[in-house]
C-alpha cells in the first residue's frame, strides 16, 4: 500500500513539472510568434493614436459652429472671438490665468484650455476662429 501510494506521488510531481514545462514553452512560442514588441508586426501604438494626441491641428470654425471635445485635449484661440462651453460639472481648465471658464466665458487669445472630461465641454465660435487643438473632437 506504501508503494502504490508513493507511486501516485511520484506520478503527480512528474505530470505537474511536465505541466508546467510545457506551459512555459508554449508561452515562448506565442511571444516569438507576435513579432517583438514595437515592431511593424506588434506595434506599441498605432499611428492615428500618435497623430490624434501628439500633434497640433489647425481647426477653423465659422461664427456659431461649436467644437466639442473629449477628456484631455488641449484648446488654443489663435484668432477671432470665441466664448466657453461648459457642462454641469465644470468648465474648461485655462491653466494660462490659472482659472476654470465657465458657460458663455469669453476664452481669451493664446490661452491653452485643457477639457478635463469627455462630457460635452468645448468652444463655440462668435466670430470665424482659428484654433489650435490637441486630442480627440467633433464640429457642430
Amino acid at each position: 500500500m506504501f508503494c502504490s501510494r508513493r507511486a501516485r506521488l511520484v506520478g503527480l510531481g512528474a505530470a505537474l513539472v511536465l505541466a508546467v514545462v510545457l506551459s512555459f514553452a508554449a508561452g515562448r512560442y506565442v511571444r516569438a510568434a507576435a513579432g517583438a514588441p514595437g515592431s511593424e508586426a506588434d506595434p506599441l501604438v498605432t499611428q492615428s493614436y500618435v497623430d490624434q494626441y501628439t500633434q497640433w491641428r489647425v481647426v477653423s470654425l465659422e461664427a456659431g459652429q461649436k467644437l466639442i471635445a473629449q477628456g484631455g485635449t488641449e484648446i488654443i484661440l489663435r484668432a477671432g472671438t470665441a466664448k466657453a462651453i461648459a457642462s454641469p460639472s465644470g468648465g474648461l481648465a485655462d491653466v494660462t490665468a490659472g482659472r476654470d471658464l465657465g458657460q458663455g466665458v469669453a476664452i481669451a487669445s493664446n490661452h491653452l484650455l485643457i477639457v478635463p472630461r469627455s462630457d460635452g465641454r468645448g468652444v463655440q465660435a462668435v466670430s470665424a476662429v482659428v484654433l489650435l487643438v490637441k486630442g480627440p473632437f467633433g464640429v457642430q
